[in-house]
């Protein structure tokens, strides 16, 4: 029976009409009759239609003239509001999503951008895989964070790659992506709420402090009601505007900085109309003058905007866990941007990332605060002038009972919880590796202090454990048997030893230590010759048998020839920061060859070109970069858990010795290759394949051309060139290599270490 059959019994026999204005009336004045008429309608046969008039059977009519087979199937909206929600739906099918346009790298202007998806996209990782490192405040200020608009959250990364502590004049931030900025910075400064929690689930580790924690409230920004100080508010101001500022207050400086200090001298010789000492609280003349300077400075900026520490520090710590950075940084952001505009390749590799590298939120904020610190001792050890010794020791006297307590921990750890050696490089993201730099770090204080009795016995600790810095143990070897020779048999007891046997007592113990140093595995070879001048002096000293004397002949180098190479220095003036000393500073000499002024290395260079050879002053950076090329595929194969993100320029496991357990026998069979001669294939094969992107891989600087490392492969014979590299990477420093084909066609290389004196470079 075929579909209409079926209808055409099952249904009545009214036929579909054309609907007209005056039907529709006559419709509504038969729904108002009363039940009895409609009663009679449906009991009455049908009549022969009159007048051309076709009968209508109004309880089976569908409405608006449907047939059955319409009306059984469902409703269907017509309206505006479905048409939009229609039109929304395909809308957001067309639009590519996070991860599309990562790697597309198709953005549209004003809707979506590089620096919003790459912040995004690392929230949105973090948060797939290890969610369990946040607790219930944290997540709320993610999901507030995901509701902001698009331009308020183009405005928050904008400034968050800026320095994100800083304050920023609203009228000087332009960018085209923002159509109403004014809008996007109040949605940023609005109150928002946040849940409270117990003590208990809001705790910390209890030596992390925290100035950033998230209350009950919270703001993506802070606005300009918040600069008090004469120091923030001077900061927003130009040097050219920070003059005009000063020729009103009538103080004179050349830089911000004698500027402000002029500014301070200001506020304390001035005093403010209404002080009054008598009155109890009332300000000091100082905080008047300084409240002045602000309001004045506030006026002329206008409306400023900061990014608040809470929501800042969080996003941080995302990053750092998204990284898996091992050093402090505020531009992490910059390495994926960077990455997606090609402006910097990675190697490709296969990413097993692990949601195990941090077991705890408490050992995150460990780890975190731990990095911090360690940032702020390297920021006080290398810049800023004289280092502040006195606050470095105080942190690390600070770490160090935490730092015991972790020790003992990752002890137990080593021998119950990692297997095949993974620990060598997961430990690098426990508090106690950085810890234990910290530590390092501080025993530079305590040498500058005299307090030789402490630094022995931290380098005694450090040298009682194994399993962080085993790279720095043979300079804690050479440090500790120089204590024990000079210092330390006058800060112990005599124990009823005359001073020449206490002198003799502690140069025994010094002996011991640099043989213990020269038996250590973990020593490096680049110690081994201190610590034998070291021992070859003690045991004269000690009058030992010659025939219980160590001899180290096997390790005797060559001596290097010597040349001394004559230029005409330029004597630089003293500035301020100096201090009178002039140690540190580079030397400025003439370059006779080119004209104008040039570094040392330049003069030596220039001396090696007139004698027939051309050269690099490279630090060790020709060394590095064949190594990357003749191991590059070895280095990024793919190891477990040693590739965490897609921008890391090696393996987490490099500079540990798992690196060479895991890998021995592609390692050995590389090394079988360069020793046959296969060095040069192999270079060729890897730059020409790779130097198009010119991935940022370890060591390698694509910057020296092919044909000159070929060269400088070919000078050492491949055992000689296997032997380099079967040692360890990266240890050879300020070195440069030269290199020429003589007339013989026999190429020679020669390793140069520069020597400066007091008038001429010295080169051996």
């Amino acid at each position: 029976m075929s579909l209409l059959d079926y209808w055409g019994k099952q249904g009545s026999s009214v036929k579909r009409r054309k609907v007209s204005g005056d039907d529709q009336k006559e419709d509504n004045v038969l729904r108002e009759e009363s039940s009895i008429g409609r009663a009679s309608l449906e009991t009455d046969s049908p009549t022969i239609p009159l007048d051309g008039d076709i009968p209508v059977d109004d309880e089976n009519q569908p409405s608006n003239s449907q047939t059955e087979l319409e009306s059984s199937l469902p409703a269907i909206e017509t309206n505006n509001q479905t048409i939009d929600e229609y039109e929304t739906s395909h809308a957001v099918q067309d639009e590519p999503d996070l991860h599309q346009r990562m790697q597309n790298s198709t953005w549209q202007k004003g809707k979506s951008s590089i620096y919003v998806d790459a912040f995004n996209l690392a929230l949105e990782t973090v948060l797939t895989e290890e969610a369990h490192l946040f607790n219930e405040v944290e997540m709320e200020v993610f999901r507030q964070w995901k509701e902001l608009s698009y331009e308020a959250q183009y405005l928050y990364v904008r400034l968050f790659l800026r320095k994100t502590s800083a304050w920023h004049r609203i009228n000087q931030l332009g960018y085209p992506d923002i159509g109403d900025l004014d809008a996007s910075v109040a949605e940023l400064q609005r109150g928002r709420g946040l849940p409270v929690l117990s003590e208990a689930e809001n705790a910390s580790p209890a030596d992390v402090e925290s100035n950033s924690e998230l209350n009950s409230e919270f703001r993506f920004a802070d606005s300009s009601e918040l600069i008090t100080t004469l120091e923030e508010a001077s900061s927003l101001l130009l040097l050219d505007e920070l003059k005009s500022f000063a020729t009103d207050v009538k103080v004179q400086g050349k830089s911000k900085k004698e500027l402000l200090a002029a500014f301070r001298q200001s506020t304390q010789t001035q005093t403010g109309l209404d002080w009054n000492p008598g009155k109890t609280g009332a300000r000091s003349p100082s905080v008047n003058r300084d409240s002045h300077y602000v309001e004045k400075i506030l006026d002329y900026t206008g409306d400023c905007i900061r990014l608040s520490a809470g929501p800042r520090v969080l996003f941080e710590r995302v990053h750092l866990v998204f990284y898996r950075s091992t050093e402090w940084t505020e531009k992490s952001l910059t390495t994926i941007i960077l990455a997606k505009t090609s402006r910097k390749n990675f190697p490709s590799y296969i990413v097993c990332r692990s949601n195990s590298i941090f077991p705890s939120r408490s050992t995150l904020l460990e780890f975190e605060s731990a990095l911090r610190t360690q940032f702020e001792i390297d920021n006080i050890l290398q810049f800023n002038g004289p280092p502040d010794l006195q606050r470095v020791k105080y942190l690390c006297d600070k770490v160090y009972p935490r730092w015991k307590e972790l020790l003992a921990q990752e002890q137990q750890k080593e021998a119950t919880f990692y297997e095949c050696g993974e620990g060598a490089y997961l430990r690098r993201f426990s508090p106690a590796w950085v810890y234990t730099r910290i530590v390092h770090k501080g025993l530079h204080p305590l040498g500058r202090f005299k307090e030789h009795k402490r630094e022995h016995e931290i380098l005694t600790e450090l040298l009682d454990q194994r399993l962080f810095h085993a790279a720095r143990r043979g300079g804690w070897y050479q440090r500790k048997a120089l204590l024990e020779e000079h210092y330390m048999w006058n800060l112990n007891p005599f124990d009823g030893r005359s001073e020449e046997n206490q002198r003799k007592h502690w140069k025994r113990i010094a002996l011991r230590t640099c043989e213990e140093g020269l038996e250590d595995p973990s020593s490096h070879l680049i110690y081994h010759y201190d610590l034998q001048k070291r021992v070859m002096k003690l045991e004269k000293a000690l009058k030992v048998p010659k025939r219980e004397q160590h001899d180290f002949g096997y390790a005797v180098l060559a001596k290097p020839a010597e040349r001394t190479v004559d230029g005409i220095r330029i004597e630089q003036e003293d500035t301020p920061r100096d201090n009178g000393s002039k140690r540190g500073r580079p030397t400025i000499w003439v370059d006779e060859k080119e004209g104008g002024e040039c570094r040392v290395e330049q003069v030596c260079l220039n001396w090696y070109m007139d004698h027939g050879w051309k050269g690099y002053h490279s630090e060790g950076g020709i060394v590095r970069t064949l190594f990357g090329l003749l191991f590059y595929d070895i280095l990024f194969t793919y190891i477990p858990n040693v590739f965490q993100t897609p921008f890391q320029t090696s393996p987490l496991d490099l500079h540990t010795d798992t690196f060479y357990a895991s890998r021995a026998s592609e390692i050995n069979h590389r090394l079988v290759e360069i020793t046959n001669g296969a060095a040069e294939q192999l270079i060729r094969t890897v730059h020409t394949t790779h130097s198009p992107r010119q991935p940022c891989a370890v060591g390698i600087n694509w910057s020296f051309p092919l044909e000159d490392l070929i060269e400088i492969a070919q000078c050492f014979c491949g055992e000689a060139l296997a032997t380099i590299y079967s040692v360890q990477y990266g240890m050879l420093r300020d070195l440069y290599f030269e290199y020429i084909a003589a007339l013989d066609e026999k190429r020679k290389i020669t390793l140069v270490e520069l020597m400066t004196g007091e008038y001429f470079p010295h080169v051996s």
